[in-house]
This record gives C-alpha cells, structure tokens and sequence, in this order.
C-alpha cells in the first residue's frame, strides 16, 4: 500500500505540467512547441503509471522439498583484517523439473552494501561445478572474498545472502533462492583506545596456532637418518648378532679372541681361534700354500691378501718357531684387527687393501 501511494504521488508532477500545457495549448492551438511538449508529457505519464515488472517484483521462494543447501564456510567468525581473503563452498542440489538460471550467479567485482552502505567485502573469484543425475543437479559455487574495509574497533561484516533465481522447465515459472549468510568480525589493524580484551573475544574462534608441520617433518627425518646411521654403526663396530650376517665365524671368533688374555698361552689360543674360523669360512683346511684358491673362491677377502701371509707367518712362530723374529710387534693387538677386517669382508662390508 504505501509502495502505490508513493508511486502515485511521484507520478502527479509530470500530470500536474501536461494541464498547465494543455490549457495552454488550447489557448494557441497552433503553436507547434506546445503540441510537441504536449505528446512527450504524455507518453512519460503512460510510461511512469505502468505497473512495475516482472523482474522487480518479489519472486517467490523455491519450495524447500525441491532443494537442499550444504554451506561450507570459514573455520572461524573473528580475526580478520583488511586485506585477508574468505573462502566459501555451497553445495546446492536443485531437483527437476526446476534448474538454475546460471545468469543469477554472483557476480565478480559487484560491491555489495550493507544497510545502504558500501560493505567493502568483494567477490573476486567464483567458480562452478555441475554434476547431473537422474532426478536433479548439484551445483557446487565456490565463491572467494575479500576485505577492503577496517576501522579503529571491531566491526560488522558478512557474506551477503545470495539470492539466485530457478527456473521451472514446465510451467517457465521463475521463482528465488536464497544462500544464507555468513556472519563475521573484522578487527583493526592496530588497536584504538583502551580494549578490554575479554570481552571482545569470540567464544567460537580458537586459540591462533602456528603451523609445525615442516618443523615436524624436518624432525622426523632427521630422527630416521639417526636411527638409520646408529644401525649402521652397530652393524660395521657390533660384536655381537643382532643383525644379519653379524653372527659369522669370524665375528665370533672376535668375541673370542678378545677375551683372552695378553699372554703367550692366550697368544697361541688366539692363533688357533683364527684357525679354527678360517678353517670354517673356507669349508676345509687353510694353510699358507693354498690362500690364492682360497681367495679366488672368496675374492670379498682379496684386500687381506697380505694380512693373510703375515698371519700364516705368526702363526708358525708361535707354535714351530719360537726364537724366529717377526715385522708384528703386538700380536694380539694385530690378530684382533685381522679378525675385525675378516668380520667386515664376511659382512659385505668394504676393506681397504695394505701394503706388505
């Protein structure tokens, strides 16, 4: 009603001036600016008394049994600041016979206004998607915003509420539909005045976290890399069987050879210990004439070629040749480094070959 009143009191002035020109007219009938002033005021009166269109009256809603709106919105209702961007997904699925009209969707750029007032949150990327079914289509919007306003406190925002329009593919029927809104707090850049900091804030935005999630991972691999150099240590340094290969005759024969003591008994028992393992290692009896077979069966233990001359040469001072001089001044010290290399060449591990 006040919509009518108001259309007709705006729609009185152009009448008002069409009846001062007639009056006017009639007294100079021919007067040919009259008669032209005369038919625009007409035409403008019949144009401003027509009834208001179809696309400015109120559509109505869709009814809600024809569609369902799933809104993902922002973690959080409180914190931004100018220039900070809102990411917003809607789900709609529209059920036939009604279909969007893709010329509704928001647009890009449009300044959108609060309570008359320029709200100076922008949309500045929408993209779609459309899955179609048997029954209906599902729309899936999603729209980026962003702040371009601030002020000395905090202040109102919101994501408008979309209003598209559908679509009856039967009847042509064009109804609305509405996106609700989303509401949220845009603070100052800087604080104004005196704040009382519990009371402004949001009992739905959680504590603010920094992100630890490379730290956490540059962590973790440092933490693997040790683990796995720690093995590596304990696999080439370990004595005792705790991996693969760590348990061969000669890494037992290290254990062994180093519980004896530094004496001329422990010496010979040590000698013989070695024996014993290469003896096993090359599946029968090793002497000093028939090494080179014996490494040409086992060439891992090729470095070692000259250790092995001078062992078979301690080993028979010490059980034939007592009084015969020797290059090796600590023999048990050298018999354990020998067997340490002899360990390491049964692990697959590298040696380094030494002069004679």
């Amino acid at each position: 009603m006040q919509t009518i009143c108001l259309n007709t009191f705006t729609n009185m002035w152009p009448l008002k001036i069409m009846i001062q020109i007639e009056s006017l007219t009639i007294k100079n009938p021919h007067n040919t600016l009259l008669q032209s002033m005369r038919w625009c005021l007409l035409s403008l009166t019949i144009l401003l008394m027509l009834p208001a269109s179809a696309e400015d009256r109120l559509l109505p809603d869709l009814d809600p049994k024809f569609v369902s709106i799933q809104e993902i919105n922002p973690t959080r209702d409180a914190g931004y600041v100018v220039g900070d961007a809102l990411e917003r997904t809607v789900i709609i699925t529209i059920k036939k016979p009604y279909e969007l009209v893709k010329e509704s969707l928001p647009i890009v750029g449009y300044e959108h206004r609060w309570k008359g007032q320029i709200s100076g949150i922008e949309l500045t990327k929408i993209s779609t998607k459309e899955e179609s079914t048997s029954d209906a289509v599902k729309h899936t919007l999603n729209l980026r915003y962003q702040v371009f306003t601030t002020a000395k406190t905090v202040k109102h925002g919101a994501l408008k509420a979309e209003i598209l329009k559908v679509r009856n593919t039967q009847t042509k029927e064009v109804v609305q539909l509405r996106i609700p809104f989303f509401d949220f707090r845009i603070s100052p850049l800087s604080l104004f005045g005196q704040i009382k900091l519990n009371e402004d804030m949001s009992t739905f935005v959680p504590p603010l976290l920094l992100d630890n999630s490379q730290e956490k991972l540059t962590v973790k691999l440092l933490i693997g890399l040790l683990i796995a150099s720690l093995l590596g240590l304990v696999y080439i340094f370990g004595a005792y069987a705790w991996l693969p290969k760590m348990g061969g005759p000669f890494a037992k024969a290290y254990r062994d050879i180093r519980k004896l003591p530094n004496t001329a008994d422990g010496l010979q028992q040590a000698v013989a210990r070695l024996h014993q393992s290469l003896n096993t290692t090359a599946n029968g009896s090793l002497f000093g004439n028939n090494i080179s077979e014996f490494l040409q069966t086992k060439p891992n233990y090729a470095p070692l070629r000259n250790q092995f001359e001078q062992f078979f040469g301690l080993s028979r001072q010490v059980f034939f040749e007592p009084n015969a001089t020797s290059s090796i001044k600590d023999p048990k010290s050298w018999l354990l480094d020998f067997c340490r290399q002899l360990r390491n060449c049964e692990r697959g591990l590298p040696v380094e070959a030494t002069a004679k």
